[in-house]
């Protein structure tokens, strides 16, 4: 900000206390970040007079060196040129929305006797568009049940009123088929036809009571003038389209004309999944992604992709469900967070589908680009515990011990968010008696540390204590002792409810069960106990071999050593003939530990 900084200051005393849309500019003219403000002059002095938690908010605030802003009436005015602007001239620190699928839509074409067919073009000639749907299985369902319910044409032909009273066409297989009433040869009136028209816009736009209604009108038209053959065929059309509406029935029929709006994030990327629902039925559902860049919150994730969204669906919802509250001053919508009931449901199964979609990007991403997939873990653990740049090197310690006896730890290692075997390590504890697990602690913690520094190799940038705020406050005076309490982070996760403590807090935070930050911690904390409980059982069992072969008197350490070298368990010297053991440790030696064995297995 240093270049225009005077300039700066003197926009900022004359910036207006009115809703508006802000546009900064770096020194090359170009536009780097377009906001809404309910109220410009508080809204855009916070970028300056206060100091600013985001790095990068920071340094683009470096970057600007002029200001301009536009004032409108309101805020949805506010919301609506900020979309447009950002739409436009996509700004560097702005989020954007990364939609580069052309999606499937229904198209009712403006011609004589119109068409229904589906495209993933929509061209301004006045036809009518519906959609976009997210698959073509979804359009293609719809196409079916118009088409067993209307005899469409499905010709490209000219059917203008002139065309056909000059007998230009003939009739084709579908009319022969009754697919199609003949509308080329005049068999079939426009009036007639663009009644299907009005139904079937009924019909994709989730309206389906209003076109039961009429069809059963009709239905009884024909039974009253004993045409039943055609009362039948309309009764047919019914119950195809109360099947349908049986299926696409997802929510009570009492909800009319919502939209619900939901997203899942990752520090990069969120998620946003929208749904509309019209007559019980949601009649449109898409998941889009965002790419985010300075740490944006939902609310604004959200107002940014809500008005694209009711734009590309003609939404004139007037409700608008969202998961958490949301403050926002508009004439077209008014937001509302459902505690329970029909509506809840709908915000939780819209939750459902961004959390799938993300799912499933992480699996592809885990394919095609696994660099890209350890950086994203990596950056969601560095904010999830508060780090100042991204773990890549990350450490855990669990404490074993048997009654106080055999105390061990074990420090297992991981380098991008994966297990480094080669480089786990275990600690027989040496300066504590009894079972005390914080001093074991301490000690294991003070030895690992004192030994990395002593040989200048490289520290890791998180420690991870398996246990609560005991164990951690040990881990904590290890480091104190050894001068490296500010270079390294450090937290505890306790085992019960997964509790993450961190040192001087008295409370815990919990984080999402989901996370795969989380879940990083988890196998870090799994493959510490694994690891230590292996070490401490094959410690137990060789104390107890020791025990056994050298209570045999004229038998030490040393050749117990060699025999369990040798023939690897006490089972195997037990089943040794004494030629075996002589080969190993002498004749005379042999015959001691021989002769042992066989007056144990007598007695």
């Amino acid at each position: 900000m240093a270049e225009g900084s005077e300039k700066i200051k003197n926009k900022l005393k004359v910036l207006p206390d009115k809703p508006g849309v802000y546009q900064y500019y770096d020194k090359g003219g170009t536009i780097i970040y377009v906001g809404k403000a309910k109220n410009l002059k508080k809204r855009v002095s916070s970028y300056f007079n206060k100091k600013l938690d985001s790095g990068k908010t920071r340094i683009l605030v470096r970057q600007i060196v002029d200001i301009k802003y536009i004032v409108v009436d309101n805020e949805l005015d506010a919301l609506l040129l900020e979309n447009n602007l950002i739409k436009k001239y996509q700004p560097k620190y702005n989020i954007q929305l990364k939609d580069d699928k052309t999606y499937p839509w229904i198209c009712i074409k403006n011609e004589p006797f119109p068409r229904v067919f589906t495209t993933r073009r929509v061209i301004k000639d006045g036809s009518k568009y519906f959609g976009p749907y997210p698959s073509v299985k979804v359009v293609n369902t719809l196409l079916e049940l118009i088409r067993d319910v209307y005899p469409l044409r499905s010709c490209a032909l000219d059917l203008s009123e002139k065309k056909i009273q000059e007998g230009k066409h003939k009739v084709c297989l579908e009319y022969h088929l009754g697919s199609c009433k003949g509308p080329c040869e005049g068999k079939e009136t426009a009036e007639q036809y663009d009644q299907y028209i009005k139904d079937i816009q009924h019909i994709l736009k989730g309206n389906l009571g209003a076109v039961i209604r009429s069809l059963k009108e009709l239905m009884q038209q024909h039974a009253e003038n004993l045409e039943y053959e055609d009362a039948q065929n309309i009764k047919q059309k019914i119950d195809t389209i109360q099947r349908y509406q049986a299926k696409s029935t997802v929510v009570s029929p009492t909800i009319h004309a919502v939209d619900v709006i939901t997203l899942v994030q990752d520090p990069k990327m969120a998620f946003v999944n929208y749904l509309v629902i019209n007559n019980g039925s949601i009649i449109h559902g898409l998941t889009v992604e965002v790419s985010k860049k300075l740490d944006e919150s939902e609310a604004d994730i959200i107002q940014y992709v809500l008005p694209q969204m009711r734009e590309r669906f003609n939404s004139q919802s007037k409700e608008v469900l969202v998961a958490n509250p949301m403050e926002l001053d508009t004439g077209a919508f008014s937001f509302f967070t459902p505690m329970r009931g029909d509506k809840k449901a709908l915000v939780e199964l819209s939750t459902r589908n961004a959390t799938f979609y993300q799912l499933e990007k992480r699996k592809h991403e885990k394919i095609v680009n696994p660099e890209r997939h350890t950086e994203r873990i990596l950056e969601t653990i560095r904010k999830d515990f508060r780090l100042s740049s991204p773990p890549v090197h990350i450490e855990c310690f669990d404490n074993s011990n048997f009654h106080g006896t055999h105390a061990v730890s074990a420090c297992v290692v991981f380098k991008d968010a994966k297990p480094s075997k080669k480089d786990y390590r275990h600690f027989n504890i040496k300066t504590v008696d009894g079972p005390d697990d914080f001093a074991s602690m301490e000690e294991a913690v003070y030895r690992r540390y004192k030994r990395l520094k002593e040989e200048e190799q490289s520290l890791p940038q998180l420690i991870v204590i398996d246990g609560g705020k005991g164990q951690l406050s040990s881990a904590v005076k290890a480091l104190d002792d050894l001068g490296l309490r500010g270079q390294i982070a450090i937290v505890g996760i306790a085992k019960k409810l997964e509790e993450i403590f961190f040192p001087g807090d008295s409370y815990p935070i919990y984080i999402d069960k989901r996370s795969e930050s989380l879940k990083v911690i988890q196998h870090l904390r799994n493959e510490a106990h694994r690891f230590g409980i292996t070490h401490h059982r094959n410690k137990r069992s060789k104390a107890a071999l020791v025990s056994e072969i050298t209570e045999i008197k004229g038998i030490g350490e040393k050749t117990f050593e060699e025999l369990i070298r040798n023939f690897k368990s006490i089972q195997g010297v037990k089943k040794a003939s004494h030629e075996e053991l002589a080969e190993v440790i002498g004749n005379a030696k042999a015959r001691i530990v021989f002769d042992y064995f066989r007056e144990s297995r007598e007695a």
